[in-house]
């Protein structure tokens, strides 16, 4: 396995996921139960082609084999890292089942690769586990059936801290991962989960914002938070999502730091991307007909705090017009017209600057 990438200035670690700790418990503990054997370490072949050699935890042999795996994230900032995931196999009759127990959510939302009901035990994962199971089987010569169960005894504590309970997963974590291994500081897998989110939303009008200061200015005038999808730095790509899930309407919402990057066609708003705010302010400023000393000034400005409170003493607030013009039209030529944009710009020490032709009413909907 290669365990190290270069990235962002640093070498990392890769990790694996639940799925390929589920899966490699279900293995240990179907092979302690064939065999008679205890077993410290058990080998896994992920779906990226990467062998793993995991160690196996609390080993309890008796009519059913039960053993766990310790989740290794790497160095990716993951709330999962270090939990127990623990498998559970029982002879039965006939039929291999899988089921989740103790700290494994259940579904109760449309729109999840996993149906109603079902243990969110995602389909990657879920077929780690009964290949390796079967396999085994046949290598045992048994045919008859097994139970599987998967638990995460901290599951229910760690589930509070991710996105699983705004997305209907209730009672503990998602056994996830499709290529197996956590790539760390992964955007992809936040991506995946604002989709997800995304796609939970049923009405065709709500509100996208970067981040909590637009959920709250939102929240504030009564919209309830389902409709409100905090999407971070990834701006274009979560418009697009928007027209893929038939969405109609969007009102963009958030603080001038973040949505002026959008007014000059910037759509990763992340600083290290994309940092030309004071640049994008002062070409709509020069259609303000600002002054060089002003435009100059600005330049100098260590925050978009500190430009907006200059910008306003110096009454060249029509600017902020020009801006949310600005970032609905880029918006809006973005998706090719695909969506319905409406912009409300705000900054912290100045409240409300400016909003589009339209804002009001796509508030007051969103608010009924």
């Amino acid at each position: 396995m290669i365990e190290n990438i270069y990235k962002n200035g640093k070498i990392l670690r890769y990790g694996y996921t639940t799925g390929s700790c589920a899966a490699a418990a279900a293995k240990a503990a179907t092979h302690m139960l064939l065999s008679g054997k205890r077993m410290t370490s058990v080998e896994l072949m992920t779906p990226k082609g990467w062998l793993l050699n995991l160690e196996v935890l609390e080993i309890e042999m008796k009519e059913s084999v039960a053993c766990a795996i310790k989740k290794d994230s790497g160095d990716d900032p993951d709330i999962t890292n270090g939990i127990l995931i623990h498998a559970k196999v029982s002879k039965t009759a006939s039929d291999i089942k899988l089921i989740g127990g103790i700290g494994v959510g259940q579904v109760t939302k449309k729109g999840l690769s996993v149906a109603v009901g079902e243990f969110a035990i995602n389909p990657v994962p879920r077929k780690m586990i009964l290949e390796s199971v079967q396999e085994l089987c046949s290598l045992y010569g048994y045919k008859e059936g097994l139970e599987i169960e998967i638990s995460v005894p901290g599951g229910v504590e760690v589930a509070k801290k991710t996105f699983n309970p705004k997305l209907g997963i209730l009672g503990g974590i998602s056994i996830i991962g499709t290529t197996g291994i956590v790539e760390p500081m992964s955007e992809e897998a936040f991506k995946d989960s604002l989709q997800l989110e995304l796609n939970q939303i049923p009405d065709d009008m709500m509100v996208l914002t970067p981040g909590n200061y637009g959920r709250d200015y939102c929240m504030s005038f009564g919209v309830s938070e389902n409709k409100i999808l905090k999407i971070s730095n990834f701006v274009g790509y979560m418009f697009e999502r928007a027209v893929e899930a038939k969405k109609k309407k969007i009102l963009f919402i958030g603080h001038i730091g973040k949505l002026v990057k959008v007014a000059g066609g910037i759509f990763h708003t992340h600083s290290r991307v994309s940092d030309a705010r004071m640049d994008i302010l002062v070409s709509h400023l020069i259609r303000s007909q600002a002054t060089h000393e002003q435009l100059s000034y600005v330049l100098t400005c260590n925050t978009t705090e500190e430009a907006v409170n200059y910008i306003v003493d110096e009454g060249l607030t029509e600017v902020f017009d020009l801006i949310v013009e600005s970032i609905q039209s880029r918006l809006e030529n973005f998706v090719f017209g695909g969506l319905e944009v409406e912009v409300i710009l705000f900054s912290l020490d100045q409240g409300l600057l400016s909003k589009t032709k339209c804002a009001d009413y796509f508030m007051e909907v969103l608010r009924e």
